[in-house]
């Protein structure tokens, strides 16, 4: 993609278009790490002089942060609820739109030590459970579930990102961990999945916006367009994401 200087298509557009030259800023949810990565070097191989400046946490604590007066062009996040209380706020400019949706899986270390197979089986005595903070999207879908199936958990922590949660079934200080289908896709080597069928009652959809106070607001909107259209959809696809259609 670095390669696609001078009259590149990458990203939808050429050298000299709307939104070339500029630094944007973009927020997004710690899920999107891998994905997002890729397309800011799609948008700047396609927006010659253009940067990409990207910052990735729990969407909570990004959506408090753009609340406290962070200059931020784009926010993508992990849930609507998050996006909800900016648009609120009067701080996000037009409508959001949805572009991707993601499920949990169990992340377990690579032999499954625990012997883990099912939700069910998280809440067994002495199982080490890593999970998201219920203010975060992944720990407000892992709450869904936990109502859904009348399961009470009982985790050994509880983190403010799912790439927290992550790093901990990594480094095997948990015998298991709620992620995101996307996580186990992009830890594959380091970790092993278990799907479980109740994943489905909490399907997370992720919206993104361009900012009311953002410094760039064409730069924004290229790249909103970058991520909904077919270029976008296709990285986040292969990342694992659901549709963003019905």
């Amino acid at each position: 993609m670095a390669g696609l200087a001078g009259c590149s298509t990458a990203g939808g557009s050429s050298a000299g278009s709307s939104g070339a030259g500029q630094t944007l800023t973009v927020f997004a949810a710690a899920s999107l790490k891998a994905s997002f990565t890729e397309l800011a070097k799609t948008y700047e191989a396609g927006h010659p002089g253009s940067t990409v400046t990207l910052s990735f946490a729990g969407s909570a604590d990004l959506a408090t942060q753009i609340s406290q007066g962070a200059p931020v062009d784009v926010f993508a996040a992990a849930d609507t609820k998050n996006m909800d209380k900016l648009q609120q706020a009067g701080l996000v400019d037009g409508e959001p739109r949805i572009f991707a949706t993601n499920t949990l899986a169990i992340a377990v270390p690579r032999g499954n030590p625990a012997g883990i197979r099912s939700f069910a089986d998280l809440a067994k005595p002495g199982i080490r459970l890593v999970q998201c903070a219920q203010q975060v999207p992944c720990g407000a879908a892992t709450a869904a579930v936990e109502h859904q199936t009348g399961t009470d958990l009982f985790p050994v922590s509880e983190e403010n990102s799912v790439t927290d949660v992550l790093g901990k079934v990594i480094s095997g200080e948990a015998d298991a961990g709620l992620v995101y289908v996307t996580d186990v896709t992009s830890a594959a080597g380091k970790v092993e999945a278990v799907p479980f069928p109740e994943a489905a009652a909490a399907v997370n959809s992720y919206p993104i916006a361009a900012l009311a106070n953002g410094r760039n607001s064409v730069a924004a909107q290229a790249f909103l367009d970058l991520v909904t259209g077919p270029e976008g959809q296709q990285v986040l696809a292969e990342a694992g994401f659901g549709s963003s259609r019905p």
